[in-house]
This record gives structure tokens, sequence and C-alpha cells, in this order.
């Protein structure tokens, strides 16, 4: 597809936060906006063929890197250790991978200083004191870039996340009024409490094998109904964290496909603009 692609640095409280955006070059604008959280991999090329579907199917999009707050990332979380991370990930389970002791076994063949670098990203990336409320603060100044965007001003603007940016777009939601929709991938759910601050539709795609995530959406969607929001979610059998992300082995085909087609009909009906009219075909 013929699109115009740059990266930008957007202002989050006076601090820079790099961002990859894109739109159809011939699409006359403005156009209804799609904000892309990242996985818990960072902004890769993945994330960004994600924004290229997006641009693909109408809209602007455009996905932060929320670990370049400030501009740079940090050396543990440059764009080398993170890849050198997943190509180790592929070869272990995730259960291995969040269990500490398992995860040290699993390391301990490793050679330094790759053992020494492997382990002390997988620390970053899956600590339990990643600085959330930043991210999400970062994702707001997000929302206003895109709102003021010329090509998309005065436009809708959605969001999606994909794992650890799923559980960050349903926090989104939870505090940004101007978002017009949320789809969360496979994210960890908010507190039940907050379900009452979400002022837009949501939708979610979980994976059935992966109950470390699925658990906690009934409770979630009990919340949401109690609190009279638009929730709807889908859970494919026998799928498991991460189904749509086509470059690791968890992917599915399948659940991918339904989600995609799912996700995209949820955009068209509260970010998109309203398609003009249809006439009945004519012989």
């Amino acid at each position: 597809m013929d699109l115009r692609s740059e990266w930008v640095r957007y202002d989050s409280s006076g601090t820079p936060v790099p961002a990859y955006i894109a739109w159809p070059s011939r699409a006359p604008g403005p156009l209804p906006a799609i904000l892309i959280i990242h996985e818990v991999w960072g902004l890769n090329d993945h994330i960004r063929d994600l924004v290229h579907r997006f641009v693909a199917a109408g809209y602007l999009a455009a996905a932060p890197d929320l670990y370049a707050h400030g501009g740079e990332r940090p050396p543990e979380l440059s764009t080398e250790r993170i890849a050198a991370v997943e190509a180790f990930v592929r070869t272990v389970p995730l259960a291995t991978l969040m269990t500490p002791s398992q995860r040290e076994g699993a390391l301990a063949p490793l050679p330094e200083p790759q053992r020494s670098q492997i382990a002390g990203t997988l620390d970053v990336l899956f600590s339990p004191h990643r600085p959330v409320e930043r991210f999400v603060a970062d994702l707001r100044a997000a929302v206003s870039f895109l709102a003021e965007h010329p090509m998309a001003r005065r436009q809708r603007v959605g969001a999606v996340g994909y794992c650890m940016g799923g559980g960050l777009c349903a926090l989104l939601a939870c505090t940004d009024p101007r978002l017009a929709a949320a789809a969360i991938y496979y994210g960890q759910s908010p507190p039940a409490e907050r379900a009452s601050q979400i002022s837009c539709p949501v939708i979610g795609f979980y994976g059935g094998a992966d109950s470390r995530i699925t658990d906690g959406v009934p409770g979630f969607a009990e919340a949401m109904g109690a609190a009279g929001k638009s929730f709807e979610y889908v859970v494919y059998r026998g799928a498991p964290h991460a189904f749509f992300n086509d470059e690791h082995a968890t992917y599915r085909v399948d659940a991918a496909r339904d989600a995609w087609v799912r996700t995209l009909s949820f955009f068209a009906r509260h970010v998109a603009p309203e398609a003009p009219s249809a006439s009945p075909a004519t012989r």
C-alpha cells in the first residue's frame, strides 16, 4: 500500500516520547485515528506491521515507544537486547519464563555476557514495578497528539493494545474520556472498581489456554455490566497468550483472523465516521 510514515516525538508533560505514525498517502484526510500500544517486547517490527495494517484499513495509526520516555531507551531495553531476549524466549515455555527459579535454570547454559544481558533485560521487562502510571500518562499525551494531528484533527481516536499493551489500553480507557473505543488483546483486566471510570465501548480477545489473564475476565465483565458499560469479549478455545503475534510460536491463525475481523468491525462502528449510505445493486 502507498502510505506515508514517519518517526515523530510528541510531548508528554515536557518530556519527548518517540512514536511511529503512518496514514494512507492518497487519503485527503482528516482520518479517524488508532493508537497502537505495544507488547512487552516494545515497538518492534511486529508493531510497525500492525500500524501498516490499520493504515490499510483506512486509519491514521500511531505506536508510541513507551520504553523511550525522554527520547532514548535505556541500555537494558535497547532494540538489540530485547531482540536477544525474544530469541531466548522462543526456546522456553512461558511458564518457565514467569517462574524466577525455572528462568534461572534455563539461562544457566548460556555463555557470558549473553546470560547476564538476557537476565538483566528479562528482569526489567517483567518487573512487578514497571512504571505503569508513566506509561498511561504517555498514552494520554499520545491521544492529545493524535487529536491535534493535521491528518486526524477533530476525528475520533480509538486504542488497541497487545499483551502488556492490552492491560495499558484498559487503564487508558479508565483515565481518558476522549477515547472513542478500546480493544484489549490478552491484557490484564483493570481492578473491578475502575469499571465505572470507563466511558467508551471496550472489546477483548483472550486465549482459553492463557488462564493467568483469562481467568480475570468474567469478573471484569460483571463489573462492567454492573456499571452499565459496554464490554464484549471472545475467548478462543485452546489459544495461548499472544495468539495474534505472527512472529512467535504462540500464533494461532484461526483465532487471529477472527479477532482481526471483529476488531475492524468494532472500530468501524465506534471510531470511523459513518460510511456513506449504499444503494442496492442494480442490473
